[in-house]
């Protein structure tokens, strides 16, 4: 993972107020790996030195609401966010409520034919899903563990696997972790041996792989705020740093 205390082409706009001379309207930027160091978080030197740049930020994340929202605090932002790689396009209302503008999620049948076929296959794989408001689980396992303590969110637990598979309408993303390099290769190859058109089969990091719809995509979500905003690609940048924000990189001036 990425730190920004070791990344100068990311700080170093904010600490040399290279923005203003950039001309930049808006910064776009990815979460783990680029915005968050090691523990998860912003850290406050980080944090004071993107507020007072006064430059409008957007984060454009896998992540769900629930999950960006300490960062989404810690620099105060106002404006349009995006979450599930592009599935939810959303603003933060009154009370910290989410307001989706514009969503794309897996239909539910897809859902449980996914989730009882990776859990029937690769029982051993940590599997759980979101909506908007929750991550779902039926099993705390070492994955579940770990992303707890990355994310500090607490999953809402289902207690019948019956129930669990089934899935729930309205689902953005599916996860699953495994820390075994081959067992990844393998479920990766499993999943897209199914050739199910809907969805988007994506690796985050090395121990993670989630399923979108096919449609969310990080540069939809920029897309949708460059149209709004009325701004031109060239008064725009964006930093990240994986496969997922090629996509997001290349939208931008």
């Amino acid at each position: 993972m990425l730190d920004m205390e070791r990344v100068p082409a990311f700080i170093m706009i904010f600490e040399e107020r290279e923005v203003i001379y950039m001309n930049i309207k808006r910064i776009f930027c990815d979460m783990d790996g680029t915005l968050l160091n090691s523990e998860g978080q912003v850290s406050e030197r980080n944090a004071t030195l993107i507020r007072e740049a006064e430059v409008p930020i957007t984060l454009v994340s896998a992540r769900a609401p629930m999950e960006m929202k300490d960062a989404i605090n810690a620099l105060q932002l106002k404006g349009i966010q995006v979450a599930f790689n592009g599935g939810l396009i959303y603003r933060i209302g009154d009370n910290n409520k989410i307001i989706p503008i514009h969503t794309q999620i897996i239909k539910k049948n897809t859902v449980s034919k996914l989730l009882k076929g990776i859990r029937q296959h690769f029982p051993q794989v940590s599997l759980s899903y979101y909506d908007l408001n929750n991550w779902y689980c039926d099993k705390i396992d070492e994955g579940i563990r770990y992303e707890h303590n990355l994310t500090q969110q607490t999953p809402t637990f289902i207690h019948n696997e019956e129930q669990f598979l089934e899935g729930k309408i309205n689902i953005f993303k599916i996860m699953m972790i495994t820390f075994d390099e081959v067992n990844m290769r393998e479920l990766e190859k499993y999943l897209q041996s199914m050739d199910l058109p809907e969805i988007t089969i994506q690796r985050s990091g090395k121990a993670y792989l989630e399923i979108t719809h096919a449609l969310a995509k990080k540069s939809k979500g920029i897309a949708y705020i460059l149209r709004k905003d009325e701004l031109l690609r060239e008064e725009t940048a964006a930093f990240g740093d994986g496969h997922n924000d090629l996509p997001m990189l290349e939208m931008v001036g």
